[in-house]
């Protein structure tokens, strides 16, 4: 997943960490703005998810480059939905999921909120929220995804600031912070419904 961020320069690829598809390159396209997940941050969530996703059903909601989807379907995710808004991102999304002959991803162009909005209910274990830094989406977008969690589902959110407990209780959507850091610019959380 990635986000656009106004003063950052994407690299020409990143790689995928760990599962089948280790070391594999996805492309970056070289667009104003667009900034893949850091290598040293997907490495950080996947440990705090455990290496093994078999069965899980993610969304990547604003997926860019796809290299947290492509990440999750590598570690055994049985459904990894792609969506992205850009064109020429979609195309390469799913040029790179023919080239892995990946049957666990769907790519689909579209809105990351509505995409959200349209998910069944308790149908998603995993969501990847990395949306453009500055579009004002987050609260959107963690509306939209609470209802199609299942029991003991994760989100994943990445944002130039902190969130905390009291921040997500302000959205009235009963998800607590269970791990963060911090990398540069970028503020790492993983969010879960209180047991």
């Amino acid at each position: 997943m990635t986000s656009r961020h106004p003063t950052s320069r994407a690299a020409h690829a990143v790689r995928i960490i760990g599962g089948q598809w280790k070391r594999t390159p996805l492309p970056v396209a070289d667009r104003p703005g667009l900034r893949p997940t850091p290598d040293r941050v997907r490495e950080t969530l996947f440990n705090w998810l455990g290496q093994d996703l078999t069965g899980w059903r993610c969304v990547d909601a604003f997926a860019g480059t796809g290299a947290l989807g492509f990440e999750a379907a590598s570690r055994g995710a049985a459904q990894v939905l792609l969506l992205e808004q850009d064109a020429a991102l979609v195309a390469q999304l799913r040029a790179v999921q023919q080239r892995l002959a990946a049957q666990a991803v769907t790519v689909q162009r579209g809105d990351g909120v509505a995409g959200l909005k349209a998910l069944a209910p308790a149908s998603v274990d995993l969501v990847f929220l990395d949306p453009p830094f500055a579009a004002g989406l987050y609260d959107g977008a963690l509306r939209a995804c609470v209802p199609a969690l299942a029991a003991g589902a994760r989100v994943y959110l990445e944002a130039p600031d902190a969130w905390d407990d009291s921040r997500l209780a302000a959205l009235g959507l009963g998800l607590v912070v269970y791990r963060q850091l911090k990398a540069g610019a970028v503020h790492a959380h993983l969010l879960r419904q209180p047991s």
